[in-house]
């Protein structure tokens, strides 16, 4: 709800959007406490061991809603995946394994799940040259800015560097800003034009 909300102030008419909520589940970050998560967390460092099987099956929910979307007659290449946090983990890991050609993706506070399943080098997918913006408070005590950084570097391997934006937002911390959100509808409004 909340990012309907905040996506409420910037919203093109001609674009559809959809925030679907993350299902609740147990979470071993929040000592197994169900909470709205896409996939279970277990650690906040770099090496932490990842949910693998339920960030796949996230993806497959996510790629199930782009085929609805597509079988409502929205071409893939006229969406969109965007999320915070977890949700930008998951939308960066789904636009990076679907057979979906997608717009883009909108990646806030976030990191790339699952990073060491991806080969070294580019990814030969349909989406290797998709638009990608990436961005982050410099003050985020959940997801460091490093761990965005460490991201940014492993998708300028993966697909056409020049088509990865990051941006990053003085004294900001786990949340949005005016100006991210500004950045979130010019960059929509550049890769979804009225047709």
């Amino acid at each position: 709800h909340g990012w309907s909300e905040a996506l409420a102030g910037i919203k093109s008419p001609h674009v559809k959007y959809i925030c679907p909520h993350a299902p609740v589940m147990p979470v071993s970050l929040n000592m197994n406490m169900a909470m709205p998560s896409w996939f279970d967390i277990l650690g906040l460092s770099p090496d932490s061991q990842e949910d693998e099987a339920g960030i796949k099956q996230a993806a497959e929910n996510v790629k199930a809603l782009i085929d609805q979307e597509v079988k409502n007659g929205i071409p893939s290449n006229r969406i969109i995946l965007g999320g915070f946090s977890q949700g930008g983990a998951l939308s960066l890991y789904t636009a990076l394994t679907t057979h979906q050609k997608l717009a883009g993706v909108v990646a806030l506070s976030c990191w790339l799940p699952l990073r060491a399943s991806f080969p070294q080098g580019p990814i030969s997918g349909v989406n290797k040259d998709i638009a990608v913006l990436q961005c982050h408070g410099d003050c985020d005590p959940l997801v460091p800015l490093m761990f965005g950084s460490l991201t940014v570097e492993k998708l300028k391997s993966m697909i056409n560097p020049a088509n990865v934006t990051f941006r990053t937002y003085s004294g900001m911390m786990h949340s949005s800003c005016i100006e991210e959100m500004m950045d979130v509808k010019q960059f929509i409004d550049k890769h979804l034009p009225p047709v």
